[in-house]
């Protein structure tokens, strides 16, 4: 058997979230310290006071964490005036984002940090709320009425962490007869339909612009992997590398195919396409080229300790050339994952790393996407990030943020009290 990956052999270990209420001291002395920073956000010292209120509820005890039991549960509590600093008060967004980012540098930031790109889904009961339609849900593997959000989350040694959000509106919000929902979910006018893949490419764009958060790896799912616009922005970036999923059904060739440039007439112009010659000049499917593969090249790994033992799977990488169009293109790496055991199951990931990257930093750039999922799972479960009930565009991107900073928060926390942990978790679902 082949021995299992030792931490050591990756680039850094990622810590796991280990802090609990008893290891707090003067947490909202604290939190009021951390609030303070962000005081020249608001015009009015009602607002201030309110967003104290309202992130001190989603630390709070309470079953249901949106804005009227909170407002209910805090100390001289008002819950239309909760509701309107949430929806309607005028907030400083973009200095609140760049201010929040900054923090995250000063305790996250590493030149080998990771941008991650990931979506959750909001279930949502009616049909008001903006953006709400019958889409795909990822928090439960189904089709539902809910809401979408397009985040970018930031990994490093430190810890993890949200960073940027964007609220997904389906196509049919900007239809004639949804005007009258725009108008009442304030969707300001300029908005314009943009898929989730652009939504992260814009989030990129506007953190590489920014230019505080220092990183050099970029994350995500095959819907982003797979979107040429993505990738073409991270590829603008050459100090980039880029990690990312795609589908069994991608096509490459191992080998360069012969090509040659042909002329043809169309239109009344003179155009030149590219054929393919020789045999064997079809492309593969990744999934066809995974199942040849001798046992032989394929590495036992293991990369996590999971509830019922070791978490382990196989890889094996290539170099291939990517088809576009059944036309050849550039050539990357190809991981391909596979699970232990009859019948395996097969994930592929594809990579613009440079040809002398290691099996092992491509095993763990693999595993690196878990801490996007853990800041959902954290702020959902214990900071009520899905218990909102807000339905204006803005209450939307105020909600999030604050739950964003709230889960900052804690890991400010657990970095200031030197509590560090070398416990290593790496599954990509």
């Amino acid at each position: 058997m082949l021995p299992v990956m030792r931490c050591g052999d990756y680039l850094y270990p990622v810590p796991k979230f280990d802090l609990s209420k008893g290891d707090f001291e003067d947490f909202m002395i604290e939190l009021n310290g951390f609030h303070e920073q962000f005081a020249d956000c608001f015009q009015r010292s009602e607002s201030r006071d309110h967003f104290f209120k309202y992130m001190a509820g989603q630390f709070s005890p309470l079953a249901r964490k949106s804005i009227e039991p909170i407002a209910l549960a805090v100390e001289n509590g008002n819950v239309r005036a909760l509701q309107r600093f949430v929806s309607d008060a005028p907030w400083a967004d973009i200095k609140m984002g760049s201010k929040y980012r900054s923090f995250v540098d000063d305790d996250l930031g590493s030149p080998d940090g990771a941008i991650i790109f990931d979506e959750s889904g909001f279930l949502k009961k009616g049909h008001d709320s903006v953006g709400v339609a019958k889409q795909y849900c990822r928090s439960i593997g189904k089709v539902d009425n809910c809401q979408v959000g397009v985040f970018a989350g930031y990994v490093s040694e430190s810890g993890y962490a949200m960073v940027d959000k964007r609220l997904f509106i389906p196509k049919k919000w900007f239809a004639k007869d949804y005007s009258a929902r725009r108008k009442k979910c304030k969707l300001p006018e300029d908005t314009v339909y943009k898929s989730k893949p652009q939504l992260a490419a814009e989030m990129l764009a506007d953190l590489r612009k920014e230019n505080i958060l220092p990183f050099k790896y970029v994350l995500a799912d095959s819907i982003y992997g797979e979107n040429s616009q993505f990738i073409e922005t991270v590829e603008s970036m050459p100090d980039k590398t880029y990690f990312v999923a795609v589908s069994k059904d991608t096509q490459c060739w191992l080998k360069r195919p012969m090509t040659l440039s042909k002329t043809y007439r169309w239109g009344g112009k003179t155009r030149t396409k590219t054929i393919l010659v020789g045999q064997d000049s079809d492309p593969m499917a990744v999934e066809e080229l995974a199942k040849n593969i001798n046992d032989y090249f394929w590495y036992r790994r293991q990369v996590s300790e999971g509830a019922k033992g070791p978490v382990v799977y196989e890889f094996t990488r290539r170099r291939v050339i990517l088809s576009a169009a059944g036309r050849p293109q550039k050539t990357i790496w190809l991981l391909i994952r596979r699970t232990v055991g009859d019948d395996p199951q097969y994930r592929f990931f594809i990579s613009n790393a440079s040809s002398s990257t290691s099996l092992e930093t491509l095993v763990w750039l693999s595993g690196l996407r878990w801490a996007i999922e853990q800041c959902f799972d954290e702020a959902n479960t214990e900071l009520g990030m899905d218990h909102y009930e807000v339905r204006k565009f803005s209450g939307w991107h105020h909600h999030i943020l604050t739950c964003m900073m709230a889960h900052f928060f804690l890991w400010h926390m657990k970095i200031r009290m030197g509590k560090k942990s070398t416990i290593y978790y790496a599954v990509a679902a």
